[in-house]
């Protein structure tokens, strides 16, 4: 590695340090003070279980050395955590306070700022993976004064007529902000190809086009991308779509279309295979979660997130005031 590189990664490193030391005492303090957690939730923090636990998923190789399929990656593993659905859902009630005090941060660092940092989070899946859950659960209980979310369908007859990238380029965070792409650009290379919308000329120019994108917002305008795709297995989607049926209180989930892409499961899977292998790339690797247990795919994108913070290690900005002054006349008003 060159020097400059050395220096550079020493330099970030040295910036991420006081925030990852102040990482538990954080997940402590702000769920006792903010949080309505179970005890179950604190107790695992005092006593230090999991403080090491860094669910993230499968992750991939950037030269994908050894990746054939997602097929052969489980969507039932509990990758880096052994805990139970118990121990899960205690750990992401937790750290849900520091990952809101990296959220703060991060607003009150770089808002306002033309190439402020901020964060983008890709959530891609078959239906009834946890999409919505991931958005609720694991970024909504973030502070929404710095969260964009933002859902996306099929284009309308008007917006088939535009670059691919025209709705994305719209809905992109602010600085200081944290982004969620409920489906995203990939719809035009996943659907796309399982339908025969696009052909390979096209499918290949999207995905250039997606990696020149993607690469641009990391290394030009301070995004950190993060893309997942939920792993959900056939059966378990089975089994979710039936309890739809089963309760009238998930009727309103259900949709008969859904129904209608179950039958080209082996095509979204070729799909994955090709968007996966074409779009892995250093600046914006793919994360594939398995999403059959879905308090452990909460936990691994919430990690995921905190890694991304992380890196940016965001910190509050010194006052551009005298403080001494400003407490000596709030003072001066109540003598």
């Amino acid at each position: 590695m060159a020097k400059k590189d050395k220096k550079s990664k020493k330099n970030t490193e040295d910036a991420q340090a006081p925030v990852r030391e102040q990482r538990e005492q954080i997940v402590l303090d702000q769920a006792k003070k903010h949080l309505k957690v179970s005890d179950a939730a604190l107790d695992i923090v005092e006593d230090g279980t999991y403080v090491d636990a860094r669910p993230r998923g499968h992750e991939l190789p950037l030269d994908l050395e050894g990746f054939t399929s997602v097929r052969d990656l489980s969507t039932k593993a509990r990758l880096d955590f052994d805990g139970d659905k118990q121990d899960g859902k205690a750990i992401l009630a937790a750290r849900t306070a520091y990952l809101s005090e990296l959220q703060e941060r991060l607003w009150a660092e770089h808002r306002d700022q033309e190439n402020g940092r901020r964060v983008l989070l890709v959530i891609q899946g078959m239906d009834t993976a946890g999409k919505g859950g991931i958005v609720r659960h694991v970024v909504g209980a973030v502070d929404p004064q710095g969260v964009r979310i933002k859902g996306f369908k099929a284009p309308t007859a008007t917006e088939k007529n535009r670059h691919f990238l025209w709705r994305i380029r719209r809905a992109l965070p602010e600085p200081g902000f944290i982004g969620v792409f409920d489906r995203s650009h990939y719809e035009d290379v996943l659907i796309h190809r399982v339908h025969g919308w696009a052909d390979d000329k096209t499918l290949a120019k999207r995905y250039s086009d997606i990696n020149r994108f993607e690469k641009q917002l990391v290394e030009e305008r301070g995004y950190e991308v993060v893309k997942v795709m939920l792993h959900i297995s056939k059966e378990e989607q089975w089994e979710r779509l039936y309890e739809r049926l089963e309760r009238e209180d998930k009727h309103w989930k259900f949709n008969m279309g859904d129904l209608d892409e179950r039958e080209h499961w082996d095509a979204y899977m070729d799909a994955y295979d090709a968007a996966i292998r074409e779009t892995h790339k250093p600046w914006a690797p793919w994360h594939v979660v398995p999403a059959d247990r879905k308090w452990y795919a909460r936990l691994a994108v919430q990690q995921l997130l905190t890694d991304a913070l992380e890196r940016i290690a965001p910190a509050y900005p010194k006052a551009d005031f005298d403080v001494k002054k400003a407490i000596e006349r709030m003072k001066a008003e109540k003598a």
